[in-house]
């Protein structure tokens, strides 16, 4: 028999989950082998599959439209400087795709970078599958299987992120690719069957910096961005 808090707290629970569905779409360990989803320097290719909703929320308000020929500098002003290559190619991207905004691409991609931690961290492959290319997939996958042969267990906490900011933009061919620089306080530890720990502390707080690409064929009615590559910060 289901009393009324066990209902009301269902209810909650489909609530959160929608209201994240709105903002990342379909649902977003410090040891290396064999593979180091954080650190490692994968070649940014063209994502060729459908791909987390980084973009706008349904009941967002449009950005105001502004003339890029008599406004240029207010175009993209605290995301590019006026005439930089990141500023040509954001206006790239927006003219393949006016709903581009990247105010709120910048929240979505917070939201879905603290997700895929924590989805790598709990081994959660089916997160972690809707919300990366196949290749960067692979890897995390990888990662996550040597650890379980190792009987290792990670436990993330977000302290705080302290910011996101685009540092690159293109447009390939029909490809919109975007690279954040995430920078983050995080606590990790590692342990292993005995719950002893192998790496990492659980109350020491680690200052991160990790720089992702998200991309997203842009010729798709699918809204969503998947991540492409990943690689450690500085």
């Amino acid at each position: 028999m289901f009393d009324i808090y066990t209902i009301i707290f269902l209810a909650l629970a489909v609530f959160i989950f929608l209201r994240l569905r709105s903002v990342l779409g379909q649902r977003t360990g410090r040891e290396r082998p064999p593979y180091d989803p954080y650190s490692a320097r994968e070649q940014v290719r063209p994502a060729t599959e459908k791909v987390v909703t980084l973009p706008r929320p349904a009941d967002a308000p449009k950005p105001p439209v502004i003339d890029a020929e008599t406004a240029p500098a207010e175009r993209w002003k605290g995301v590019a400087p006026t005439g930089s290559a990141l500023a040509s190619g954001l206006d790239a991207i927006v003219g393949a795709d006016p709903r581009f905004d990247a105010q709120h691409f910048i929240t979505g991609a917070r939201a879905a970078y603290e997700m895929i931690v924590t989805a790598f961290a709990e081994g959660d492959r089916r997160a972690l599958k809707n919300l990366l290319s196949r290749e960067v997939y692979e890897g995390f996958d990888a990662a996550i299987s040597a650890r379980e042969a190792q009987g290792h267990k990670v436990e993330n906490r977000f302290v705080s992120i302290d910011s996101a900011e685009i540092i690159g933009a293109e447009l390939r061919g029909r490809t919109a690719q975007v690279t954040v620089r995430m920078v983050s306080q995080l606590i990790s530890v590692t342990r292993d069957k005995e719950g002893k720990v192998v790496d990492g502390s659980p109350d020491k707080v680690t200052d991160v910096t990790d720089v992702w690409t998200f991309a997203r064929d842009i010729s798709s009615r699918d809204p969503n961005w998947k991540l492409v590559a990943t690689e450690a910060g500085h």
